[in-house]
């Protein structure tokens, strides 16, 4: 059985999200957990959020402790959200413009025993 929970528009750049993502793709919860927790880069405070929320879907669809069986991230899926799009005063006149990217984040968690 797997549970799914989705993050939409969070306003961090997708590059940054994935380089996150590699890193707890395929591990156990907990494990991934505790990499999320730790982490010094800003998007592991998001990614630690939603995979809280998986678990909890989990239980609730199953209806079991998350505790009593071995979860493992299945998928983490990364794309670009929408990109809100302004101007910077430049020398001479001129305007620089900033790209202010978003990004939707997918993660899918199954049981390893099925």
């Amino acid at each position: 059985m797997e549970a799914v929970a989705k993050l939409n528009n969070c306003p961090t750049s997708p590059r940054k999200m994935r380089l996150v993502a590699d890193i707890v793709r395929g591990k156990e919860v907990n494990e991934a957990l505790n990499i999320l927790k730790y982490s010094k880069k800003e998007p592991a405070i998001k990614l630690h959020k939603l995979l809280l929320s998986a678990v909890n879907n989990w239980e609730q669809k199953s209806g079991e402790s998350a505790d009593s069986v071995s979860l493992y991230v299945k998928t983490i899926m990364v794309n670009e959200g929408k990109m809100l799009k302004r101007f910077q005063p430049a020398p001479q006149g001129r305007a620089y413009r900033i790209r202010k990217r978003s990004n939707h984040v997918l993660i899918t968690l199954d049981n390893k025993n099925s």
